[in-house]
């Protein structure tokens, strides 16, 4: 039998490397703005087209390469920013392994054009397939620019796998937000289809922040700073009125870089304990400093992941320092355990001679046996006046119009029926409601008690309705009477670019009016709206963690999206006239038994298993 086990070629092998490093256009932009971080750039320039699909051209003033350099950078395993095993855990740049260049040129156009500040000309490399096809001298400006175009063009198994350029620019966005947060002495601009999306001046940590997310962050940002012997934590973390419901804006950076931790993202939940619901997150970023011989950060491919060798520790001075900050602040209750001075007790009067200690007073005579009201215990020890006045108290109200009425007596089944009815019979038909915790509503059906969730019931009612409008494409818009400005992020603000033709057939009137900014002149007349801008922020926070991006499904995400925004809240009391209007039009739904997104809607309570449950 021949032998079967064979070298794969470099091609292959550096196409399979590429599959665990670069997974998408953001993943090139990452690999290649560390790169420029670690050549010591003060100034990046991203350039991308289709979302990185043509183009991703990337430029530093960082150091520059010579032109060995520059052709040995495409080799893999080749670095220079380690020599031993033992620098591994020692690691202070962005990059060490030596992948990221080797695994772009296996799939993808490579141009790279480079240029040290002593050197009078520069190198141009030109890279396909991992296949030199040029390198020679070019007049070029100091430091390096690279080209990364068609990716994927020879892998389209992993081509085709790509998402919507709406999704995969906001990775692109994610990744820039990651880098430019943790260096904001770094000038960084981002252009998609040369239009800006971020032209990031020099600033500190806090203006970052505002410049990533927009100015309505600033005013939730809360200073945390704390630094022991095992690590520093410094940072920002959001008030909790600003949380959402959905998480983006949590960050943990560690020697300057960006990781996931979900053991040190517990402690920042915890700090927040009973501010906050189940639901909610806050922003936070926070930055750790610590030595890197107590950190691992060889233990994933797109070193996002890293090992703590005192994460047990860590996690207190995390939850402590986050808890003392949201005290200090007036956020939470605090106690303040160091007060200076003494407590100032008052000295009695000059005239007060003895301690009188307090009489203790019993009636000997009361029977305990003695059917009679024991009229004389509650007079017993009163002087004479006060014993008048108990007997004289209705005489406060004699002028007033104060009428004392005893209450009425009820019958068991009037208290039944108020309970489940409250309103005249012929007002509703006969149907007996009643909302329960203002989440539910109960009502007695044929075969026992219907319960009904009151938010997916709304947006049942909400969906089928906007359903119907997109197919007949009958706008019904109801104008503001003032228009509302909605200032958004560059990543919030490139799904709303994608959705507004939608949004427009459902009735919305919404205009880009440039740098992240839209005006909200009108809302669908299907929607009782008293705040434009919370809805289509909702929109937004749902949209962006629906699971259908397909384009064809784009009307019906839309539909569900803004159904689950626009719905009722839980906490919401309604009227017994809203009740019955709500279960009348929710069994005029074509499905009345599930939301949008597929959670029941309404539970039916057998009445045997009510019988069941009084049996014992």
């Amino acid at each position: 039998m021949s032998d079967i086990i064979r070298l794969l070629p470099d091609s292959v092998a550096n196409q399979i490397a590429a599959g665990e490093v670069i997974q998408r256009p953001a993943s090139v932009v990452k690999e290649l703005v560390e790169n420029a971080l670690d050549a010591g750039a003060t100034e990046i320039m991203i350039h991308v087209k289709d979302a990185g699909r043509t183009l991703i051209q990337i430029t530093d003033n960082g150091c520059g390469m010579s032109p060995t350099d520059a052709r040995m950078a495409f080799e893999r395993h080749a670095t220079s920013k380690i020599t031993s095993a033992n620098d591994l855990f020692n690691i202070r740049t962005m990059g060490f392994r030596g992948e990221a260049l080797a695994s772009i040129a296996a799939i993808a156009d490579v141009e790279l054009r480079t240029k040290k500040v002593e050197d009078e000309v520069g190198t141009f490399i030109h890279i396909t397939g991992s296949e030199v096809i040029t390198q020679e001298p070019v007049a070029c400006s100091n430091g390096t620019s690279f080209q990364i175009k068609n990716l994927f063009y020879n892998v389209p198994a992993r081509r085709k796998f790509l998402k919507g350029n709406t999704t995969e620019l906001k990775h692109i966005i994610s990744e820039i937000q990651r880098i430019a947060i943790p260096y904001p002495e770094i000038k960084i601009s981002l252009f998609h289809n040369n239009a800006p999306v971020y032209e990031l001046p020099k600033a500190n940590h806090r203006k970052r922040i505002v410049d990533l997310f927009g100015k309505a962050i600033n005013q939730s940002l809360v200073r945390v700073d704390e630094e022991t012997s095992l690590v520093k934590v410094f940072g920002f973390v959001g008030q909790p009125r600003f949380a959402r419901k959905t998480m983006g804006e949590q960050f943990f950076f560690v020697n300057g870089r960006f990781i996931r931790h979900g053991y040190f993202h517990k402690a920042v939940m915890q700090a927040y304990q009973q501010l906050l619901p189940a639901d909610a997150f806050p922003a936070y970023f926070l930055f750790l400093e610590t030595n890197p011989a107590n950190i691992d950060i060889n233990v994933h491919p797109t070193k996002t992941e890293i090992k703590f060798e005192n994460e047990g520790d860590i996690w207190p001075i995390i939850h402590a320092t986050v808890r003392e900050s949201l005290g200090k602040n007036s956020v939470v209750p605090s106690i303040d355990f160091d007060q200076s001075g003494s407590i100032d007790i008052p000295l009695p009067p000059k005239s007060f001679s003895e301690i009188q200690f307090p009489e203790i007073r019993i009636n000997p005579d009361y029977n305990p046996f003695d059917n009679e009201k024991p009229t004389t215990l509650g007079n017993y020890g009163k002087t004479s006046a006060e014993r008048k006045n108990l007997g004289r108290w209705e005489d406060l109200y004699l002028g007033t119009q104060l009428k004392l009425k005893p209450e009425p007596d009820y019958e068991p089944s009037s208290v039944v029926d108020d309970l489940l009815f409250a309103g005249p019979p012929e007002q509703f038909s006969g149907k007996k409601t009643l909302q329960l915790k203002q989440k539910y509503i109960l009502t007695p059906v044929k075969s026992g008690l219907m319960v009904i969730d009151q938010k997916r019931a709304h947006e049942r009612i909400l969906f089928e309705k906007f359903m119907e409008v997109l197919k007949s494409d009958s706008v019904a818009s109801q104008q503001q009477l003032f228009p509302q400005t909605l200032e958004l992020n560059p990543a919030d603000s490139a799904i709303l670019q994608n959705i507004i033709p939608e949004l427009l057939s459902l009735g919305f009137d919404i205009r880009d009016f440039g740098k992240n900014t839209f005006i909200i002149s009108g809302t669908p007349g299907v929607l009782d709206v008293t705040d434009a801008a919370v809805i289509v922020e909702r929109l937004l926070e749902e949209y962006k963690t629906s699971p259908v991006d397909a384009r064809a499904k784009a009307k019906e995400q839309i539909a569900r999206s803004l159904s689950k925004a626009s719905a009722l809240d839980y906490g919401t009391e309604l009227k017994q006239e809203e009740i019955i209007h709500l279960i009348d039009e929710l069994f005029a739904c074509v499905t009345p038994n599930f939301s949008p997104d597929g959670k029941r809607v309404l539970h039916i309570i057998p009445v045997t298993d009510i019988e069941k449950s009084f049996s014992k």
